[in-house]
């Protein structure tokens, strides 16, 4: 008998036949051993079934069918040895073994990609398959195996050759990070400086400025309050002349005519209170750009005789009037129109948030303009005051240079050049709506109050029908005259 037989043999003797795994506290019961827990369990079962002896206390044995008593059971510690030693024996694994016919896996079929025994070879299932041994199939399995191995150590290589570059590239990355985090809050901390600075040198020249305009207007109303003295002094001096008799009035005539001639009455121009110093932040502009909006009218809304030119196309912006009845909605008061944001999107309102958008006018040096934002239920066929009360919050040029807040408690600014770009910022939460100089980068005009009634819409105004343009973000407005 060879090793191998012997091995099947010796796993046969250390398996019990009912769990057919190797025995686990094995017992005997009329010579034959069983692993004391299956023989119980099938004691168990066995009382419930019909047609079992009747005898109290006696069940048959699972091997021979003998009776014997329950406990009748007596542990065989030689077996326990045996079935441990199979146990640990390489050789003797259940995987070795077919689980269908407890033979040794000699085999490896192709087709099924698994190891069968010379049993299962002969079978229906296996008959048409390829069938070659295990130790071929292992060996060109092998060198399979050997290859996949090698490509997958190459991946693996490669792998971690990736992974400790993204490491570094993280490492440097989070460096930059940390780099561009300290520039940050270093150049924001320098600006910081430069904005106190820049404050302080306007707050001085605002001073000096106040300071050198308060001494002009003083002295000059120090010279009339001088000159008011003198006229008030030769007056009562008169009044007391003419209260005389006709004699004494006459007496000596040259002396009052001579007096009221040789006093030198003078008039001092009005000196002009315009501020030069300006409200200029550095950067704002750059910043208000960040809330940006892409503004056009409203053509359902605007004037009839507005057009539009936007890629040296010409369109009308409305339909002139024709006699066919005019949409509740248009502006027929005054040339004005309402925005849309983005290309023609139009009755988009403003209810929340930040919005910035920028204004260029091409007009003639008398011309009237007015923007800002309105009601979206504003008046819009009877003219009315555009001012807060009526539902306008915008601002005007008259006469070139005037730039005019249309709020009576607010006082006018006059402006040394007419702007040809304004910027207009909205903040619905704060309650503001503010006036910039774009090219100046300066300051004009802020309206604030608690709260604004209800959503707000661009708008913009060219005054009389004569040829003039509004250039709105890339659109370009005109008036037919």
């Amino acid at each position: 008998m060879d090793a191998v037989e012997l091995a099947r043999k010796l796993q046969e003797e250390a398996t019990c036949s009912i769990c057919l795994d190797y025995f686990t506290d094995p017992a005997m019961n009329t010579g034959h051993n069983f692993c004391r827990k299956c023989i119980w369990l099938t004691w168990e079962k066995a009382k419930g079934m019909k047609g079992r002896r009747k005898r109290k206390g006696s069940f048959p044995c699972p091997e021979c069918g003998k009776l014997s008593p329950q406990r009748n059971l007596r542990p065989n510690r030689l077996l326990t040895k045996v079935a441990e030693m199979a146990r640990q024996h390489p050789g003797l694994q259940s995987r070795d073994l077919c689980k269908v016919h407890q033979e040794l896996l000699k085999l490896f079929c192709e087709d099924d990609q698994s190891p069968i025994c010379v049993v299962c070879r002969e079978s229906r299932e296996h008959r048409p398959h390829r069938v070659v041994p295990v130790e071929e199939a292992m060996q060109e399995h092998k060198l399979k195996l050997e290859e996949d191995m090698g490509c997958l150590r190459e991946e693996m290589a490669k792998t971690q050759r990736l992974q400790t570059r993204e490491q570094q590239n993280l490492a440097k990355w989070q460096e930059k990070v940390e780099d561009r985090r300290r520039r940050i809050l270093v150049e924001f901390e320098k600006m910081g400086v430069l904005l106190e600075e820049e404050q302080q040198r306007l707050l001085q020249a605002l001073r000096q400025e106040e300071e050198l305009m308060a001494a002009r207007l003083r002295k000059s109303a120090e010279a009339l309050g001088q000159q008011r003295h003198a006229l008030e002094t030769l007056l009562l001096w008169l009044e007391d002349r003419s209260q005389r008799g006709p004699l004494q009035m006459l007496q000596d005539m040259k002396d009052p005519l001579s007096r009221k001639n040789s006093m030198s009455v003078q008039y001092p121009e009005t000196t002009p209170t315009m501020l030069r110093t300006v409200c200029k932040v550095p950067g704002q502009i750059d910043v208000l750009k960040t809330f940006q909006e892409d503004v056009v009218p409203d053509p359902a809304t605007a004037y009839p005789y507005l057009l539009l030119y936007q890629s040296h196309q010409r369109h009308y912006l409305s339909t002139p009037p024709d006699g066919s009845p005019c949409n509740k909605d248009r502006f027929l008061a005054y040339p004005a129109g309402g925005g849309g944001g983005g290309a023609w999107r139009g009755h988009q309102t403003f209810s929340s948030g930040r919005h910035y958008w920028e204004v260029g006018m091409n007009l003639t040096a008398d011309a009237l303009w007015a923007l800002g934002v309105c009601r979206d239920n504003v008046s819009r066929k009877d003219r009315v005051p555009r001012s807060p009360e009526n539902g306008f919050w915008v601002v005007q040029l008259c006469k070139g240079k005037k730039y005019v807040p249309l709020v009576s408690s607010l006082t006018p600014i006059t402006l040394t050049e007419p702007p040809s770009h304004m910027g207009v910022f909205l903040d619905f939460e704060a309650g503001e709506v503010s006036f910039y100089n774009v090219n100046g980068g300066s300051h004009l005009q802020t309206y604030t109050q608690s709260t604004f009634p209800g959503p707000l819409q661009p708008f913009f105004c060219l005054g009389a029908p004569k040829s003039r343009q509004m250039v709105i973000s890339t659109v370009t407005l005109w008036v037919k005259g």
